[in-house]
């Protein structure tokens, strides 16, 4: 096998992606791929992932060419598992003859085997065993933040260039002009604009309802008007927590698609949220946000920048969590940050002007 050195001086033809992980996650490795796509300017990169992030991948064609759907594994929670397909879609990766699978999905301990079997020239990525450590593989930084993981993996495997950690989410005319018509319709002042956001994917990641009902009638006390976001399938969150807050509130729950809603952050005053993926869309579209954190790992997913986006969370010894419900009477890591807590945080942010 060539010295990493070697191999990007040649100039890759073709190089495999795999992350199969939801939005937020997506969003956290774009920096990676931006830094990838100038050591490959001329390679065919393929992203190998979950249909979630389907929809979101043309923005970014500046660093994918292709998309190829994972059918999904039992070790990995994010998807059911369709395990007759996966047979096919080994054998269809290994025609693909890639010059290096690149793994972008955790430490390793079993995405390492699923990134071997698409047969590529090499692979590299990050191993959890720091003896096994080499030039195409890295040591599991298990303390460092989700997106400089990955550009210190690039970094590791010789990767030349700036790694830069700035986020992104490209917004197109479309996007605004469906923003400015949902603005119209529903008669919303973008600069007197307040948007929560409910939801989690996990229900043991959600702050509780009634603290976020709480929060947004003093906000609306205050003279702001809130927007109350979520997909459609959270519409039973997003209409309670609407009619919780009273007249201000508006249900925005199903109502935008996510370029939408992103111009709507983007040109908002603030986003109140959950440490989900819509915190990363703020932060990629530099929307301020406060952020409060129940049960997730926040020196991994937090944003990088604090000032921006500040997080709240409770150090309870059970954290991370990755139970759908929390097992824990009480929802201790949501129960102790309180409603003034974000009413403090969130003040701050809108009396820092205009936009920052």
């Amino acid at each position: 096998m060539s010295d990493p050195a070697t191999f990007w001086a040649a100039g890759p033809s073709r190089i495999a992606v795999f992350r199969a992980l939801n939005l937020g996650d997506f969003l956290c490795a774009v920096p990676a791929l931006r830094m990838l796509r100038r050591a490959a300017p001329a390679a065919r990169i393929t992203f190998i992932g979950l249909a979630s992030v389907r929809s979101c991948l043309p923005r970014f064609r500046r660093y994918i060419d292709e998309f190829v759907e994972f059918p999904g594994d039992p070790a990995f929670p994010e998807q059911p598992p369709r395990l007759d397909e996966l047979p096919g879609f080994y054998r269809a990766m290994r025609e693909r003859r890639f010059d290096l699978a690149l793994q972008l999905h955790g430490s390793g301990a079993r995405s390492n085997a699923i990134v071997q079997a698409l047969g590529a020239r090499r692979w590299a990525g990050f191993v959890p065993d720091r003896s096994a450590q080499a030039p195409w593989a890295m040591a599991w930084p298990d303390t460092r933040p989700e997106i400089v993981r990955y550009l210190l993996l690039l970094r590791h495997l010789g990767v030349p260039g700036p790694d830069d950690p700035g986020m992104e989410f490209p917004l197109e005319a479309a996007d605004h002009e469906r923003a400015d018509e949902l603005a119209r319709r529903l008669r919303m002042d973008l600069r007197r604009m307040v948007f929560m956001h409910p939801g989690a994917r996990l229900a043991s990641r959600r702050w509780l309802p009634e603290r976020y009902a709480a929060v947004g009638r003093r906000l609306a006390r205050e003279g702001w008007r809130i927007g109350v976001t979520g997909s459609a399938g959270e519409r039973a969150l997003t209409s309670s927590l609407a009619a919780s807050i009273g007249a201000a509130a508006l249900d925005l729950g199903g109502r935008t698609d996510l370029g939408t809603l992103a111009s709507l952050l983007q040109r908002g005053r603030l986003l109140i949220c959950n440490d989900t993926g819509v915190s990363h869309v703020a932060a990629a579209v530099r929307a301020p946000s406060v952020v409060i954190a129940s049960g997730s790992d926040v020196a991994r997913w937090a944003p990088l920048d604090t000032r921006l986006h500040p997080v709240l969370h409770a150090d309870v010894p059970c954290r991370p969590c990755a139970h759908d419900h929390c097992p824990v009477p009480g929802h201790p890591c949501a129960a102790r940050v309180g409603a003034e807590e974000v009413l403090r945080l969130a003040r701050g942010l809108l009396a820092g002007g205009e936009r920052p």
